[in-house]
Order: structure tokens, then sequence, then C-alpha cells
């Protein structure tokens, strides 16, 4: 260059280390021979489904809307599986201390409001003493004819005519099964006293005739 450029002093300091190695050992940041890595950040692993955003989310707002209405629908395990997120939080709507206030986030999902109302009058108090877990993603043997993609049934558990029963939440058996005995005297039902098995008497007491064969 025509302009003298100042040359670079030897006893200038040297330029400060990457923001990869501050997070090394002090012994592997002055290695030179480290050679940083940068991971990519992950973003929640949501499925596409094959459709634009908007697309996806109109879907999901009527299979919800259908899985509340009839508690159990079946569709493709994928569809099924990315379901399951969204209708697990529509339930913890319904534990909000202001349920106005859950109600308006429930209609902005759902699409009808007599489902609002049994969301919250139905599936609410069902789940009260549930932390989470609302819903079941089971699937089917036979795949969809035609395209042969897997199916799979997903439905809220505890609901009455389910094949399977869910596991009893840890609230509910503090609740009714440590004091037992208080909820059926509440409700009115004497406890049955034990009784004793009669087998081992008539075993016990049963004479056998003896007979002597030739005078022994």
């Amino acid at each position: 260059c025509l302009i003298p450029c100042p040359l670079p002093s030897p006893l200038a300091p040297p330029p400060p280390p990457p923001p990869e190695l501050l997070l090394l050992p002090p012994r592997l940041a002055s290695d030179p021979t480290i050679i940083v890595v940068i991971m990519r950040k992950r973003l929640a692993q949501y499925r596409k489904l094959g459709r634009t955003p908007e697309h996806k989310w109109a879907m999901l707002r009527n299979m919800v809307t259908s899985l509340i209405k009839h508690e159990r629908i079946v569709t493709t395990a994928p569809k099924a599986k990315e379901l399951r997120h969204l209708a697990e939080k529509v339930v913890g709507y319904t534990k909000k201390k202001h349920v106005v206030h859950g109600k308006q986030m429930a209609l902005r999902i759902i699409r009808e409001e007599p489902v609002v109302t049994k969301l919250f009058d139905i599936l609410g108090p069902r789940y009260e003493d549930r932390d989470g877990g609302y819903t079941r993603v089971m699937k089917l043997s036979r795949p969809r004819k035609g395209d042969n993609a897997p199916m799979a049934a997903i439905e809220y558990v505890d609901r009455p005519g389910e094949i399977r029963a869910a596991r009893v939440p840890k609230r509910r058996k503090e609740k009714y099964f440590q004091n037992l005995e208080e909820v059926l005297k509440n409700a009115g039902i004497e406890p049955i006293e034990p009784i004793e098995p009669i087998e081992d008497k008539i075993r016990t007491n049963k004479k056998y005739p003896t007979k002597k064969y030739n005078g022994i």
C-alpha cells in the first residue's frame, strides 16, 4: 500500500480466544492442537406430517375436538403421537385457578363450545388427582389399506369401557386405599368378618373306619 501501515508490535496482547474455548478447562484451552467442534442447537422435534404449519394446526384442532367428543379415535401412528401433546395440554387448562381464563385458552384450540363444556365438566374432575399421562396410544396390528400406513388408536384413560385399566395415581391411592375402612363406613357398608375355612375342620374331624382282616 502507498500509505505506510503500522506493523504489529511484538508486545501487543494476543487476540482473545473464541468463546467456545472459554468453556474448556484451562489445560485444554491452551493446547493449540485442540479442535473445537461447534454443535448445532437442536430445536423441538415435532413432526411436520407432510403439511404446512397452518394446515397441520388446523388438522390437530379438528382431531383434538373429535378426541374429546368421542374419547377414542383411530388415526395413523405419527398423527396419534403428535396429537397426544395437544390432547394432554388442553386437559391442563382445566386445572388452572381461574376457570374463565382456562376456558378462554381452550376455546383457542377446540372448535366447539359443547366440547369445551365436556372438557371442564367431565374430563377435568376425572383427572383431578392425576398429574399427567391422560392419553394412551395403542398401535393396531393391521395397517391401512391402500398406502400400508401404520395405524394407531388414541384414547383418554380412566374412561368407561376401556380395554385396559390405567395405573392408579399416587394421590388416588393415598385418598382411597389407605383410609379404606373410613370410606366404606361413610358409604354405609359394614365390614365383613373373616370366615374360618370349613374344609380343614371336616378333614381333621373325619374318622375313617378300620377293618381287620384275618385277625390282624
